[in-house]
Parts: structure tokens; C-alpha cells; sequence
């Protein structure tokens, strides 16, 4: 008994020796991790390879899309997109940026890997809602009150912003109390509230206080518009007054609730 006892505890020992990782996994099982490990590792080796250190994934091509006034070229120069870097490493916000910064005509951009040799630049211009008269030029303004580019020739259809502050005390005390950059972006909202028909006939937004905003439409009509405020009321007022009184001069709307016309 005690001869058994004696090697039962013998066989206990040997089976226990060895290294614990061992004992707990088993020879196999531990094989089997080191290779899934040694599996796992070389596949990433070879992924960073191909993203970074191939050329089966680096940048060929840029295209653009959503110009109007500006012209692929110009998009692509100013973007300066790193032709022959890998395609991961292309910093898509630095081109952005530069886009935004070198191109203020641009008003939204998109910048998108197109795997596996392209990068894709989506743009939206701004659109100009008024035209402010610098010398021989004009400067034109979007729906945000932007000055965004002058140009030599003013576009059709859009209207030009005269600034007509008299020397009134009401035309000064509003001049003061606003600033003339708050005056010029109330204009550029009644600009936007325009209907679309009343917008192509405009020629002219006159800004003489901050309530005191006109326009001036072809064939010598005229349009009191008051402030910026109620700007679709005001619209959907002056469509109406047009179809009753087509023969019409002038056409008051500064207070939507009363419109009125005169003149023939």
C-alpha cells in the first residue's frame, strides 16, 4: 500500500512539471496560438505594405464635379492633391482648407478617396444674390451677405445693391444704430425673399434705413419692401398686387397685412 501510495504521488509530480502556459494550454493548443499570432501579425505587415509602401494604391487621378463659374483646373490647382502618395495618407480637411481658403467662390466642398488611384472633389459654388459696385467692377454677395469675387462683367440677373442713406435724421440714426454692414445683409435678405419672377425683374436694391428698402424693377416699376422682416409674407403680397394691377407703377408691401399700388 504504501509502495502504490508512493508512486501514485510520483506520477502526480510528473504530470504537474513543466511550464504553467503549457500545463494549462497543452503542447498543441499552444502551437496553434503561436501560429494564429505569427498569422495575424504578417497580415498586417502585408496590409500596411499595400496601403503605404505598394503602388497598387496611390493616388492617379483627381476629379472634379459641381463647377460652374469655376473650371476643373482651377479646383484641381488649388487643391494640390499629392499625385503619387499613397491614397490613405492623402489628408482630406488640408484640402479642404485650401479649397475654401484659395477659392472663396466655393461654398461647400466634398473630398472623397476613390480606391483604388483616385480622389474625388465634389464642389458647390456660392450663388450671388446681390452685386455691390466697386469702381469699374462689381463684387458679388451671396444669400449670407459673402463678398465672395468681383468680377469685371455683372451677371444677369442679378441686382445691384445701392447704399442711399440720405442725411435725414431718421436715415442717420438708423445708419448708427445698425452699421452699414448690418444694412447691406437686411438688403441681401429681402434679396433672397424675392419670388423668383420679381427676382429676374429686379434691377436695383435700394437701401435707405433699415426699414426703408426698395426696388427698382424693369420698366421703371418700383417696389416699397420696408425691412427685411416678413420677407415671404411680403412676396406672396406682391405677387398678388402684380396679377390684380398688371398696369401698375409702384407697389407698396412694407406692410404685407395692407399692400397697396398706384399708378398706371
Amino acid at each position: 500500500m504504501a509502495g502504490s501510495a508512493t508512486a501514485e504521488r510520483g506520477a502526480r509530480q510528473q504530470e504537474s512539471s513543466g511550464p504553467p502556459l503549457v500545463r494549462r494550454l497543452g503542447p498543441q493548443r499552444l502551437r496553434m496560438i503561436i501560429i494564429l499570432a505569427l498569422v495575424v501579425v504578417l497580415l498586417g505587415a502585408g496590409a500596411v505594405w499595400v496601403l503605404y509602401g505598394s503602388t497598387w494604391l496611390r493616388v492617379e487621378r483627381v476629379s472634379v464635379s459641381g463647377t460652374s463659374v469655376l473650371t476643373p483646373q482651377q479646383v484641381r490647382e488649388a487643391a494640390a492633391v499629392p499625385v503619387g502618395s499613397p491614397l490613405i495618407s492623402v489628408d482630406i480637411d488640408a484640402i479642404e482648407n485650401r479649397l475654401r481658403t484659395e477659392l472663396p467662390r466655393i461654398d461647400e466642398v466634398d473630398v472623397v478617396r476613390s480606391w483604388p488611384h483616385g480622389i474625388g472633389l465634389k464642389v458647390t459654388e456660392r450663388t450671388p444674390i446681390l452685386l455691390v459696385r466697386k469702381g469699374a467692377k462689381f463684387v458679388e454677395v451671396d444669400d449670407e451677405g459673402v463678398r465672395f469675387a468681383t468680377v469685371s462683367e455683372a451677371p444677369k440677373g442679378v441686382p445691384l445693391l445701392e447704399m442711399a442713406v440720405s442725411s435725414s435724421r431718421s436715415a442717420a440714426a438708423s445708419l448708427r444704430r445698425f452699421g452699414e454692414a448690418r444694412l447691406v445683409r437686411e438688403a441681401v435678405r429681402a434679396a433672397g425673399s424675392l419670388p423668383a419672377a420679381v427676382a429676374r425683374d429686379t434691377r436695383t436694391v435700394k437701401v435707405r434705413s433699415y426699414d426703408g428698402i426698395s426696388l427698382e424693377l424693369r420698366g421703371g416699376r418700383t417696389v416699397a419692401w420696408g425691412s427685411a422682416e416678413k420677407g415671404a409674407a411680403k412676396g406672396r403680397a406682391l405677387t398678388a398686387l402684380m396679377k390684380a394691377a398688371p398696369a401698375a407703377r409702384h407697389f407698396d408691401v412694407s406692410a404685407p397685412t395692407a399692400p397697396a399700388s398706384s399708378g398706371s
